[in-house]
């Protein structure tokens, strides 16, 4: 049954209604692989097998009356952000060890409704904060891919590191994930993965543990942009629960995939070829600009002048939320608690000892930002430069229809090459920011591999909810890429 791992998600979704196979034959392929690799990656930091197979076998009931979902039977991955009913959910961060929760994040709740199968929690840097998957209380995930001629370990990218490792491994059909400043993209950028960062408000937070809640959105992580449309279109919709939910149709995104992009103007913003950018970056950029071109597309030069200062606004307002969200965790009510000579003390032993370096980092920016006689100099500053970025993509948007960036300054690094210097870990996500800055949606493609043998992928970012012509774009990226050969399967064990 290995070979029901090697299906994209709508493929197996075909094969599931036709009978072709069963919901439990290939939820138990993926477990069978998750058993062999797991060990060596670190995607899942807790497998439910037991969970799978009665969701597998209650899919095969209702795929046997003819009653099956958009997502019947097809087997997912989440997120370790996102709440989970009865299974435990943690973050990746000590200071919540044990939480099970009582409730269903909305988005999971709606997968299952569709009728997808969990295989179990992805890890994730802790509480989403980090661009490599290093920061997770679980130690690092590790990328499939290789570098040509070494076996040194790479990062799989993060947040949502987990998820992308997962995909790209074959260890699930399409996986939840968030993207707060670039969780979503860099992951999928350098696992050869496709990710989506829907536009701000497109899929409810509601159950999602928060980092930075003007920030935060959910996406998927899958194979292809077919699959990546088929699972957002579950996933999203109006959640009244959410007050940044926003109540509008879903469109049917997979139906949006033909059409091509003729005549469709691509907008190239010439503040993101920056300064000592690597040159496999820039001719991938340039190559997809004729893959584009070729197509039919208009391709149109555009200014985005504040994007420059995206990336330091970035680090004050996630920061400045983060240490709101992150007050809550305290030891009394879930999770971790070191007890204290009195709640004061509780309070920072539990903190102390719960959070990790990174999360600690960030929860100090952010509460001196928010200080008096810091908030106005910082914090107030920072939301006027938010503004100015997103009227930079509003004017950009009276000419063009989309823009067309590199998703990452460069493909994935080496375990720990980075995470000793903070700044340059940031800067992994300074294509990326001002999508979320903005609250735009946001895609990447992979495009082709670096010299070294691994993928790089091109983002596409549209207008608010139109996601559509993302798919539609992305998809024509993706058909001009070819397929990845995909890594070689050093991780599985016989």
């Amino acid at each position: 049954m290995s070979d029901l791992t090697e299906l994209t998600l709508a493929t197996a979704r075909d094969g599931l209604r036709a009978r072709d196979f069963s919901a439990r034959e290939i939820a138990q392929a993926h477990l069978d692989v998750i058993d062999a690799g797991n060990a060596a990656l670190n995607a899942y930091i807790l497998p439910v097998p037991e969970i799978a197979a009665e969701m597998a076998d209650r899919s095969d009931v209702r795929l046997a009356k003819g009653e099956g979902g958009p997502l019947e039977g097809v087997p997912l991955g989440i997120k370790d952000l996102f709440c989970t009913r009865d299974v435990r959910t943690t973050a990746c961060s000590h200071i919540l060890d044990g939480f099970t929760p009582t409730y269903e994040s909305t988005i999971t709740q709606n997968l299952w409704d569709a009728g997808a199968v969990m295989l179990g929690k992805l890890n994730c840097d802790e509480f989403a904060m980090g661009s490599s998957n290093e920061t997770s209380y679980y130690g690092p995930a590790i990328n499939p891919w290789r570098r040509e001629g070494s076996n040194a370990p790479l990062v799989p990218g993060g947040s949502s590191g987990g998820s992308a490792a997962a995909v790209a491994a074959r260890m699930c059909l399409g996986a939840t994930a968030t993207d707060t400043g670039g969780s979503i993209r860099q992951p999928a950028a350098l696992t050869g993965t496709v990710g989506i960062k829907p536009t701000y408000g497109r899929c409810s937070r509601w159950g999602v543990v928060a980092f930075a809640s003007s920030l935060d959105q959910a996406g998927p992580i899958t194979r292809s942009v077919r699959d990546a449309a088929i699972m957002l279109g579950v996933m999203a919709g109006y959640d009244p629960k959410d007050s940044t939910s926003v109540n509008i149709p879903v469109p049917d995104y997979e139906a949006a995939l033909v059409g091509g992009v003729k005549g469709l103007k691509v907008g190239i913003p010439k503040e993101y070829r920056l300064e000592g950018m690597p040159e496999e970056i820039d001719t991938l950029w340039r190559q997809g600009v004729e893959w584009l071109k070729s197509e039919g597309a208009e391709i149109r030069d555009v200014s985005l002048p504040h994007s420059r200062y995206a990336l330091p606004a970035y680090y004050i307002v996630a920061p400045a939320e983060a240490s709101s969200n992150l007050a809550r965790y305290d030891g009394v009510r879930y999770g971790l608690r070191v007890p204290g000579a009195d709640i004061i003390e509780q309070y920072e032993n539990t903190r102390s000892e719960g959070f990790g370096d990174e999360v600690k980092r960030r929860v100090l920016i952010g509460t001196y930002v928010l200080s008096a006689g810091y908030y106005d100099a910082y914090y107030l500053k920072a939301q006027r430069v938010r503004t100015l970025i997103k009227q930079d993509f509003e004017k950009a948007f009276e000419d063009v229809d989309i823009l067309l960036t590199p998703a990452t300054p460069g493909a994935a690094f080496a375990l720990g090459e980075k995470s000793g210097d903070p700044i340059e870990m940031y800067l992994n996500d300074i294509f990326t920011v001002t999508a979320n800055m903005s609250g735009l949606p946001g895609i990447s493609v992979p495009a082709g591999l670096s010299g070294e043998g691994t993928p790089m992928g091109l983002q596409l970012i549209g207008k608010a909810f139109d996601e559509e012509t993302l798919f539609r774009a992305g998809r024509v990226l993706e058909d001009a890429a070819g397929d990845l050969a995909g890594p070689e399967d050093w991780w599985s064990v016989a």
